[in-house]
């Protein structure tokens, strides 16, 4: 949704009038923050003051407006905030994952403009726009991590590490089955030397298409947007209706695996690299989810299945049976629920995240860089659309060896009974 220059301007004095009251901390004062201290200039970001209230949230736009801060920019975006605004007791309907400020390194990363690789995207390449909901962005915190090194001959080295990572990963809308571009921020400090701060857009598989739960078979969906999205490594793993009927549907006698046929996995294989494409970091993180609120249905006119339905469909003997849509429902006694009812357990609140490596190359620095929003063209100066990147002087892969980290949050559940899709 863009704004009418009359509501970007009202939207403009609000935020004015509330600057440095509500907004949730600030940026890192440490030499290795990512970003510098900027200079307000009153602008308002693409991604600010895009979320309304739906019928069933209790706060106010300009309640949650309020949670901002100023980009490298001057420009104000959105950032972190709780699912329930604690001054008021009000419901926003969403949640962004864990509290940032409950990492070890909060205090010199500050709070993350969100958006702000979309934003940079604009101006280094003007028609790569692509500008994300606010729903998706989710953060996930991980302090003291062990992370082990595994070399030639099987050698072991070890490191702990405080992890704080922000993912655009929206589970609630047709936006994913084509588009593969997604925001990350990476924060990473460890007590080898291992260090990094970088903020891009992540090309996540091929655009244009996922790979299906289920089958793993390759679906082709739909022109991305951007429709020049370039493809990248990884993939986004997602469920069609075809896996969710055939774990959720089930006979008499048998239960509805609503984890096997309604879990998500984005897998991410990307670099930071210089302008000659030499490899500074790169890191590989899984994010899950399970039951999110959406399946691939190329049948529905937006592509867009509800796992809330299929409690309610019945053939052939098949329906599904006990879990989740019997207590969604009291065992079908409760009719009507929609998709974006806070009573529907398809929401996208329980996530895990696997670390995987990271590996940097960059022993003889500089520490601070500067790339495109796609995280080429490294070099130490800035220049239009580019993004300020923290990486340690280290090289951490030591002959060969790789960096790895556990899996992190495994049931965790970051929502609450006011959260719903679109989530």
């Amino acid at each position: 949704m863009r704004f009418k220059d009359s509501n970007r301007a009202a939207l403009a004095a609000a935020a004015t009038a509330l600057a440095g009251v509500t907004t949730w901390g600030c940026f890192g004062s440490s030499p290795t923050s990512p970003f510098l201290a900027p200079t307000p200039t009153g602008e308002l970001s693409v991604a600010y003051g895009r979320w309304q209230p739906g019928a069933f949230d209790t706060c106010s736009q300009a309640i949650h407006d309020s949670y901002s801060t100023v980009g490298p920019d001057g420009k104000l975006y959105p950032t972190w905030h709780p699912p329930t605004d604690p001054a008021t007791g009000c419901s926003f309907g969403h949640e962004h994952g864990a509290d940032p400020r409950t990492s070890a390194i909060y205090d010199q990363i500050g709070d993350l403009p969100l958006g702000l690789a979309n934003e940079m995207l604009d101006v280094y390449n003007p028609g790569m726009a692509r500008h994300e909901d606010h729903f998706g962005h989710k953060y996930e915190v991980a302090n003291d991590v062990p992370m082990s090194f595994r070399g030639p001959a099987d050698a072991v080295f070890e490191a702990r590490c405080h992890i704080l990572i922000k993912m655009h990963q929206g589970s609630h809308s047709k936006d994913a089955f084509t588009n593969n571009m997604h925001e990350i921020s990476y924060h990473a400090r460890c007590d080898d030397g291992s260090g990094v701060s970088i903020t891009f857009m992540t090309n996540i598989g091929d655009a244009g298409e996922f790979v299906d739960t289920c089958t793993g078979n390759h679906i082709f969906a739909g022109t991305p947007s951007p429709p020049n999205s370039p493809d990248g490594g990884g993939q986004r793993i997602i469920p069609t209706r075809e896996c969710a009927v055939s774990k959720i549907l089930v006979p008499s006698g048998s239960r509805s695996s609503f984890s096997g046929g309604l879990r998500e996995s984005w897998q991410i294989s990307e670099s930071l690299r210089t302008v000659d494409n030499h490899t500074l970091a790169s890191i590989n993180p899984y994010f899950n989810v399970s039951r999110p609120s959406r399946f691939f249905d190329p049948a529905k006119p937006d592509l867009t299945g509800r796992p809330i339905d299929l409690c309610y469909e019945a053939s052939g003997g098949l329906e599904a049976r006990d879990g989740d849509c019997d207590e969604a429902t009291g065992d079908g006694v409760v009719q009507g629920i929609t998709f974006d009812d806070p009573r529907s357990p398809f929401n996208g609140v329980a996530r895990d995240f696997d670390v995987n490596s990271l590996r940097i190359q960059n022993a003889d620095g500089p520490e601070i860089w500067y790339t495109d929003p796609l995280g080429g063209n490294a070099r130490t100066t800035p220049f239009p659309g580019s993004i300020r990147q923290y990486i340690s002087a280290i090289d951490n892969t030591r002959g060969g060896a790789d960096m790895h980290g556990p899996q992190i949050g495994r049931n965790m559940n970051h929502g609450g009974p006011t959260v719903h899709a679109p989530n």
